[in-house]
Formats: C-alpha cells, sequence, structure tokens
C-alpha cells in the first residue's frame, strides 16, 4: 500500500509542479520529466501491439484474403473522389505526426485524405527469394520475421519505425548499401492505385518507367499498395571490426577503400571530429568467438555511438561478434544520438538498467507532443540532414559540412547509385560509389540560422552532384530543386498519368519555399 501512496504523492506533485510552470514550459525545458513519465511507457504500449498484431495476422494468414479487399477499398475512394469532382488534391490519410519524418505536413488538412490501412507481411518466398509486403510494414517487423525463419534483407534501414513506403517514396539506405546500393535497388515489384482508381504492377520489365519513377516521388505518382523485396539468407551474427583512424586524408582514405571491398557486408564510420573517426566493417558469420559475442541491443548496453566512442578514445581496434537483428537496429535505442539530447542521462548505467527496456520513445509521439514553440526552437537550433554526394568528394564535403553547420558525431555510410533511370542517377552512365552523411544535432558554429546555413549546404550538395534526402528540411527554390534532381521521366509521366490534378508536384509537398 505504501508504494501506491507514494507514487499517487508523486504524481500529484509533478501536476502541481506542471500547473504552477505551465505545460509549455516543461515540454520545452524539462522535456526528460514528460518523456520518462508519459511517452516511454505509452512507447512501450505501441510497440507490445503491433509486435502481437502482425504475430497473429501472419500466423493466421488473413492479410492475403484481406489485402484485395483493402485495395479495393481504396480504389472505391480514389474514384469517389473523381465523381465529386476533383476539388483539391489527394494524400494518404495517415496522421502526419505518425511518420518519421521531422517535417510538419500541413497539407493533410486541406487535401482529400485516402485511408490506406495496409500494414501487414504478405507473403515470404524463399524460393523466389521475395518478400511481399504492404507499404505501412516496418523494419522492426521485417526484421522480427525474417531473421526468425533465417532470412533478411539485403538493405535493411536502421530505424524500427521506418515504413516499407516511406523508404520507397523516399529513400532507405544501411551499411550494406555499397554492395546492394539503396532501398529501392532491392525492390523488384511495385503496386500502386494511380490517379484514376486503376490499379497497376510495375517491374523492371513491365510499366518499367513508372518502376524507375515511382522511388523519390513522394507519393505524387499514385498510391503504393504493395511492394516486393529481394530478401536473402541471413547468418547469425555480424563479426565486426572497429578500426580508429585520425587525420581526415587517412579517414577519407581507408573509408573509400574498405567501402570499395565486396568480401566487406557491412561498412560504417562515425567521425567524432574532422580529424577522428571510428571505420566499422563486418561480415555476417554463424560462429562467434568465446568471448567475443556483445549483443548490443539489450536494454542495459551502452548506447552504440558511446561503444564505438570508447575504441577512439583508448586508440584501440576491436573485433565483436554482434547478433543480426541487434546489429541491424544498434541505433535504435539513442535514436543515432538523438537522445541524448532529449534525455541527457540516457546513458547512464543505472537509468538503463532501470528503464532502458523502455526506451526509445516513438518518433512519432515525440512529434505529436512537441507543440509549435518547441517545433520552431528545434527548426532553428537543431539540425537532421541527410546529403548524399560522390565518394571522390567525401574529403571537401565534410570540411563543408564542418564550417557550416559543425556538428558531431557524423554518420557516413557508403553506397553504389546505379545509373538507372529516375529521380536521382550519378552523373554519368555508369554506376557510382556514393556516401551519405549523416548530421543530427544541435549546430556549433557560430551565427547558426537554419534557413541560410542549410541553403548554403544544399549550394554545395548540388554543385557536386549530390542529393538532399526528402525526408528533411529543404529549402531550395523550384528551380534548384529541379537542378539537384532529374525530373525528366517523371514529369512526363505525371501527365500521362493525369496526377497533375490529383497530387501535388513533389517540389510542392516537401520544400519549405513551397510549403503554406
Amino acid at each position: 500500500m505504501e508504494p501506491a501512496v507514494s507514487l499517487a504523492v508523486c504524481a500529484l506533485l509533478f501536476l502541481l509542479w506542471v500547473r504552477v510552470k505551465g505545460l509549455e514550459f516543461v515540454l520545452i525545458h524539462q522535456r526528460w520529466v514528460f518523456v520518462c513519465l508519459f511517452l516511454l511507457p505509452l512507447s512501450l504500449i505501441f510497440d507490445i501491439y503491433y509486435y502481437v498484431r502482425a504475430w497473429v495476422v501472419f500466423k493466421l494468414s488473413s492479410a492475403p484474403r484481406l489485402h484485395e479487399q483493402r485495395v479495393r477499398d481504396i480504389q472505391k475512394q480514389v474514384r469517389e473522389w473523381k465523381e465529386q469532382g476533383s476539388k483539391t488534391f489527394m494524400c494518404t490519410g495517415r496522421p502526419g505526426w505518425l511518420t518519421v519524418s521531422l517535417r510538419v505536413g500541413k497539407y493533410k488538412k486541406t487535401h482529400k485524405n485516402i485511408m490506406i490501412n495496409l500494414m501487414d507481411i504478405l507473403e515470404v518466398d524463399t524460393k523466389k527469394q521475395i518478400v511481399r509486403v504492404e507499404p505501412l510494414v516496418t523494419m522492426g517487423q521485417v526484421t522480427a520475421l525474417l531473421t526468425s525463419i533465417g532470412w533478411t534483407l539485403p538493405v535493411l534501414p536502421e530505424l524500427d519505425d521506418l515504413t516499407v513506403g516511406g523508404l520507397i517514396m523516399g529513400t532507405g539506405i544501411e551499411s550494406s548499401s555499397h554492395k546492394y546500393g539503396l532501398f529501392q535497388h532491392i525492390c523488384t515489384a511495385y503496386e500502386l492505385v494511380l490517379a484514376d482508381g486503376s490499379f497497376v504492377r510495375c517491374t523492371p520489365s513491365e510499366n518499367s518507367d513508372l518502376f524507375y519513377a515511382v522511388p523519390w516521388s513522394c507519393g505524387t505518382l499514385g498510391f503504393l499498395v504493395a511492394a516486393e523485396i529481394r530478401i536473402i539468407p541471413a547468418k547469425k551474427y555480424v563479426k565486426l571490426r572497429f578500426e580508429p583512424v585520425c587525420g581526415l586524408e587517412a579517414i577519407c582514405d581507408r573509408f573509400t577503400r574498405e567501402s570499395q571491398r565486396q568480401e566487406n557486408h557491412f561498412v560504417e564510420g562515425l567521425l567524432y571530429s574532422l580529424e577522428e573517426a571510428v571505420i566499422m566493417t563486418g561480415v555476417m558469420t554463424d560462429e562467434a568467438e568465446p568471448g567475443k559475442l556483445n549483443s548490443i541491443g539489450n536494454y542495459y548496453k551502452p548506447w552504440f555511438f558511446k561503444h564505438v566512442e570508447n575504441y577512439l578514445k583508448t586508440n584501440r581496434e576491436g573485433l565483436e561478434y554482434i547478433p543480426l537483428r541487434h546489429y541491424y537496429h544498434r541505433h535504435t535505442r539513442s535514436i543515432f544520438w538523438e537522445l541524448q539530447d532529449i534525455i541527457p542521462f540516457g546513458n547512464n548505467p543505472v537509468f538503463r538498467y532501470l528503464f532502458g527496456w523502455m526506451v526509445p520513445p516513438k518518433i512519432s509521439l515525440l512529434k505529436l507532443t512537441q507543440g509549435e514553440t518547441l517545433r520552431k526552437l528545434y527548426e532553428q537550433h537543431h539540425v537532421v540532414q541527410d546529403m548524399l554526394v560522390p565518394m571522390k568528394c567525401l574529403p571537401q564535403a565534410l570540411h563543408t559540412f564542418h564550417s557550416d553547420i559543425h556538428v558531431y558525431p557524423i554518420w557516413l555510410c557508403p553506397f553504389i547509385l546505379p545509373s538507372q533511370p529516375g529521380l536521382v542517377h550519378p552523373k554519368g552512365n555508369e554506376a557510382e560509389l556514393y556516401v551519405d552523411i549523416g548530421a543530427y544535432g544541435e549546430p556549433r558554429v557560430k551565427h547558426f540560422e537554419a534557413r541560410s546555413c542549410m541553403r548554403q549546404l544544399e549550394k554545395f550538395v548540388r554543385s557536386v552532384h549530390g542529393f538532399q534526402m526528402l525526408y528533411a528540411d529543404c529549402y531550395m527554390d523550384r528551380e534548384e530543386f529541379w537542378e539537384m534532381f532529374d525530373g525528366s521521366l517523371y514529369h512526363r509521366l505525371r501527365k500521362q498519368l493525369g496526377c497533375q490534378d490529383a497530387f501535388p508536384e513533389v517540389y510542392d509537398k516537401i520544400c519549405k519555399a513551397a510549403r503554406h
């Protein structure tokens, strides 16, 4: 009885404190209180619900039967929109706060919302080495199922809550992308409902123009209702080597050489300053050396980026065997390193052992509760950007990031970019090695001003024929945007498929200069 009374007293005192200070003050200046007391338990409930639901649905095999019915319902909604005069653009009815993107989608309030309740894994075909999924299936769902039966995706992007639809309509990358490319490059078929309500399937050989135009289009060519994705045999562990490297020239040289080695299944770099980095290379294996197993995904373990930093601080190389699923989601618990700004003591051993099993809070719930004041504060004093540049430009790019925003750590992830039609491709006619430079955190450059600093960075990326991931804030004007992306196929298909009156152009949907 006494613990219950104590808890009730603490809760009452907290509510009184909130009443005195104001909810907005608490959410801005003491956000960890709100996150720890409310968002972490709520996030845990969300995770349990979706995990149990996905398991039950797949075991009962109900998803394939319901899928066709749900697609017909989407077609019906689109046709009703046409019959009512096509007065506004269409968009998915999924609330904006549920997406992993930090951008606030205000268009949801003015566009016709088409409800798309498609969140199931439909089929795993190990003979064809294909998994067929609905667009709202998350990476957490995919790894839980596929690794349990000995398979995995060639490219499995990091965060649990990333959805297949978001990774196709936007993009996705992982440390295996130097072998397999971006997420779109492991997809073999898309199924869509178009602007007239018709259903279409596209592959590299069937409706190929649409197949290559869909990635990066942000849902402005049609509604994705299913995708087929390659799978490969999985092994139990990742044999991961850690190598501290000092000096920018040595970092870039070592990282480039490891990215070119096809025997590496995984390549990743964490840059802790302009002159200090740890480069990690891994291969899948079924055997682990005694004493070198590190289940980094366990809730009580140190955050991965802090664990990696220890190799830099002690200036020693390391070798560890990490369970495959733990490796895939190594940055999930700390949301890369973003969680340290929300819960400053989150990596403390006491917190990890007592509350680490509830971490991380859902990004969607963080968005839902941040409020307008906090959102503007983050926009002006926080950077979340992924810029994709040719590997040959890496030294110049890192100098630019350092001078323009000065955010560390920086994530380095190599990927091969095939020469294929669509919005994103290399400048020449051959595949080229690129690198994703991920900057997440508070800029430490003096007099940082979000718009001017980001426009300067975007200008550099355009000058080297690079690309900006579209989940993040984009400050380019329309001409600059289409200088960065090849819109020739995209615009032709929008006209051909009647999308101009049905969906906004991708620029109008994602760029700050165009959004209202």
